[in-house]
């Protein structure tokens, strides 16, 4: 029985460790931390074939250099000197086309549509974390945003999702939960959400059924290469042999990378959440408040609130209370009878997101190193694309014809 290793317990990493499983490997995971943080956990738990347009599009930078000079705004790149910043936003620059976003629109839907389908195969066995099929409102409150949003509407109905566009009025019989301030709103039926930690203990249930190893609280400090191979991983636990390895570490991929003399150029995309519990009162729908980027999600009882991507370090830990309030001043605006507070330092919640230049994940075997799959840069997907990026890696290292085309996520 072949022995694939995969660095990083996030859901991207236990989801590949799920549909391994599944295909009979012996399965290892090695996790730096406890395993109960991390993307996986604080995200907006939404599912969204809806988002077919990648973060490298057209207008992303001339919008960006605006957001700069304004310290609430929902987009944010953290200036300093650093040749990995200047690398990745020349790459970026390149990929903020027209061209690009077209390619691009095809493969994320059809990613996207595989994931929510294994979804719905994860909550029929058992829906202990709250599998949800509402859609996704896009709410806006000015004539500019709405013309972009029904644009990009548009483009997801020509790719076959369900999609319905609200007037003001069509928005307030739709949400019931609470009143609603805007002038209009996009439906997308396509979508769905869940309750992430609940689904993260869910996984964590299956593969210890499935006798999946983790390894929680192991850093890798390094690799032995033989052959063009990855035959050992050394940790601050002791050393492993491997036949196959998987990396999937999220914002800290490069760091690992460069230990097998790979390049990958991500950067961490610093996002915000709080949640508030056992809300009587809340809004029924998921949603995105255009104008300010902010993500809301009803979770069972709760409510999740999130939004900012700051392009930042992962040394940055700081809690920026700016960003925090452009957060809560957006839902007053948008739900003005939730009056929401500023969260306290310990409810608010931080993570990493692992943002390529090209807005695109990487899911593919590397070209040097025949044993190694990389998968990382989900940015803000990973939750939404994790069940299909774990099932196309087993296929890769099972030598499978993929469930969906991969041309658009090699490194």
């Amino acid at each position: 029985m072949k022995k694939v290793s995969i660095i990083g317990g996030g859901i991207i990493g236990l989801s590949s460790a799920y549909y391994l499983a599944k295909e009979g490997y012996e399965v290892v995971v090695f996790d730096k931390s406890d395993m109960n943080d991390g993307c996986s956990y604080g995200n907006a738990g939404m599912i969204v074939p809806s988002h077919i347009i990648p973060l490298a599009q057209p207008g992303m930078i001339a919008q960006g250099i605006k957001w700069m000079f304004d310290s609430q705004s929902p987009f944010y790149v953290k200036p300093r000197l650093n040749a990995d910043l200047m690398k990745w936003g020349l790459q970026f620059y390149k990929h903020a086309n027209l061209k690009h976003v077209e390619k691009s629109m095809p493969a994320l839907c059809d990613l996207s549509l595989l994931s929510k389908e294994l979804y719905q195969d994860f909550a029929k066995q058992s829906n202990s974390f709250f599998y949800e099929e509402k859609g996704l409102l896009m709410l806006y409150k000015t004539d500019k945003t709405g013309e972009e949003i029904e644009h990009e509407g548009i483009l997801a109905e020509k790719l076959g999702l369900e999609v319905d566009f609200l007037s003001k009025q069509e928005v307030s019989n739709l949400e019931k939960g609470t009143v609603t301030d805007v002038i209009g709103g996009v439906h997308y039926k396509s979508d769905a959400h869940i309750y992430p930690q609940k689904f993260m203990q869910f996984i964590k249930d299956e593969l210890a059924t499935m006798n999946v190893k983790i390894h929680a609280n192991t850093t890798v400090t390094d690799f032995v290469l033989k052959n063009n191979s990855v035959s050992e991983i050394i940790t601050d636990k002791g050393t492993f042999t491997t036949d196959e390895l998987v990396l999937a570490t999220g914002s800290w991929s490069p760091h690992i990378a460069k230990k097998l003399n790979v390049n990958i150029s991500i950067l961490p995309g610093k996002g915000y959440s709080f949640t508030l519990k056992d809300q009587s009162h809340k809004p029924s729908i998921p949603s995105i408040l255009c104008e300010g980027k902010v993500a809301v999600t009803p979770m069972n009882n709760d409510i999740r609130f999130g939004g900012t991507m700051e392009i930042t370090h992962t040394n940055d830990t700081k809690i920026n209370q700016n960003r925090l309030q452009g957060i809560v001043n957006s839902i007053n605006d948008f739900y003005p009878e939730l009056k929401i507070n500023m969260p306290k330092e310990e409810d608010t919640w931080f993570g990493f997101r692992p943002c390529t230049p090209s807005g695109m994940p990487i899911i593919t075997r590397d070209k040097k190193l025949k044993n190694l799959t990389l998968v990382t840069g989900h940015a803000m997907m990973g939750l939404s694309l994790a069940p299909a990026t774990g099932k196309i890696v087993a296929e890769i290292i099972s030598g499978k014809p993929t469930s969906v085309k991969t041309e658009m996520f090699q490194l």
